[in-house]
């Protein structure tokens, strides 16, 4: 797990969710056809977002939270040779319990 990662202020860190193998048909998906899954589990937050006032916003997921995102929502990174999604918060959706 990416434990020496902290994002930066309302930012979180993302495990996306693994891409089914096989289709509920059946059919064995290639690599090349499987659709990014738009769920996965946070591994890290950040300290929050600072509004105007200079004043700390508490973020409403945590840590081990399975959670719903925008398709197109953050940055792809890797760490450690996994792969991880950085986004803002506001670009999460729902979470999912």
């Amino acid at each position: 797990m990416a434990t020496n990662v902290r994002p930066l202020n309302d930012k979180v860190l993302i495990e996306r969710a693994k891409a089914e193998d096989k289709t509920k048909g059946g059919i064995i998906l290639p690599d090349s056809s499987k659709e990014k899954p738009k769920e996965g589990v946070i591994v890290a937050v950040g300290q929050g977002r600072i509004t105007d006032q200079g004043e700390r916003v508490a973020f409403q997921v945590k840590k081990g939270d399975r959670v719903l995102f925008k398709s197109y929502a953050g940055t792809d990174v890797k760490i450690d040779g996994k792969d991880y999604i950085l986004m803002s918060e506001e670009e999460i959706l729902a979470v999912v319990e």
